[in-house]
């Protein structure tokens, strides 16, 4: 009897942000004009890949006193010019709320994925939704969550 090599299937592929190499921004706007910018510690994020070579999934949690959410891709879009387009739900006082974050390919090595992006949200809606609320003296139309993350 002769051994038979069976096929290696490549495991999944799990990759994360080291702390120090993400940032994360929520900028409140009325109109064209920014009301407040406030950096938002990104508590982890990480970027999943199945191992049949499907589309990854992402997710990224915040952690502040004003942001407390989970924010999870459901699709993963590739656009041209090398550009990622995530639809997914936005996990906020327990309410998911539906969210378009669109990401920029800075650099791409075999190990390593820089990404820049910005989700535009609705505020209204979402406090509607969500029951998140700025302070009372920030007329805000819309946020703007900006993201930049190193997965490796």
């Amino acid at each position: 009897m002769t051994p038979v090599p069976l096929p290696t299937v490549p495991p999944p592929q799990r990759h994360t942000v080291a702390p120090g190499r993400s940032l994360a921004e929520l900028t409140a706007w009325y109109g064209p004009l920014p009301l407040r910018r406030r950096r938002v510690p990104l508590a982890a994020a990480s970027m999943e890949t199945p191992q049949d070579a499907g589309q990854p999934s992402f997710r990224f949690e915040f952690d502040d006193r004003e942001l407390r959410a989970v924010l999870t891709s459901e699709q993963v879009d590739t656009v041209p010019g090398d550009r990622l387009q995530l639809t997914g739900d936005l996990a906020l006082n327990g309410v998911a709320f539906p969210v378009l974050l669109r990401l920029r390919v800075v650099e791409r090595d075999e190990d390593r994925l820089l990404v820049v992006g910005a989700a535009k949200l609705p505020y209204r809606l979402l406090r509607r939704a969500t029951g998140f609320r700025l302070p009372w003296r920030i007329p805000a139309t819309r946020l703007r969550l900006l993201v930049a993350a190193e997965f490796a």
